[in-house]
């Protein structure tokens, strides 16, 4: 058995931890310190949460195209916008073209004031990009709210003076 203890015993090549500098450095290994530092793989780095228009984006994509049904938003949305919503999705105005999924390719969101982000986002499905705008607005219990949606000129409001 090694006496060895930076590498398993039985191992004999000098890749294994090497001793590490006073001032916690870059390791060094027999052969001298390390020219090039380890790349970070994408896996490894932390994830971001979404926020709250993106998270939005992503869920009414789901209900407009067909793969979540309108009950899925109940909660998150606000009065009639959750009515609007209902009647808009069984025809499914975002489903699938050529057999291709629609997928969010940009969402971007403004906050014109404090507890409202109004957002756009464009879906791509197959060669086909639609628009969608959105306005949210946070509660008394600080939970964000759909307020309205508008898709291709099909308008959903929860109050048609508010969004403009």
């Amino acid at each position: 058995m090694s006496t060895d203890r930076t590498r398993p015993a039985g191992r004999r090549d000098q890749s294994g931890p090497g001793p590490r500098s006073a001032s916690n450095g870059p390791r060094s290994t027999p052969g001298g310190p390390r020219s090039v530092p380890p790349q970070r793989s994408r896996r490894l780095q932390p994830h971001r949460p979404l926020r709250p228009h993106q998270w939005f984006a992503e869920r009414l994509l789901a209900v407009l195209s067909g793969q979540r049904p309108v009950h899925w938003m109940l909660g998150h949305t606000i009065g009639e916008a959750y009515d609007q919503l209902a009647e808009l999705a069984p025809s499914t105005p975002l489903r699938a073209t050529h057999g291709s999924r629609p997928v969010l390719r940009h969402c971007r969101g403004a906050q014109p004031a404090t507890g409202v982000v109004e957002a756009f986002a464009s879906i791509a499905a197959g060669d086909r990009v639609r628009a969608m705008a959105f306005r949210l607005e946070q509660g008394a219990d600080q939970r964000w709210r759909c307020a309205a949606v508008e898709l291709g000129g099909e308008r959903l409001t929860a109050d048609a003076s508010g969004c403009r």
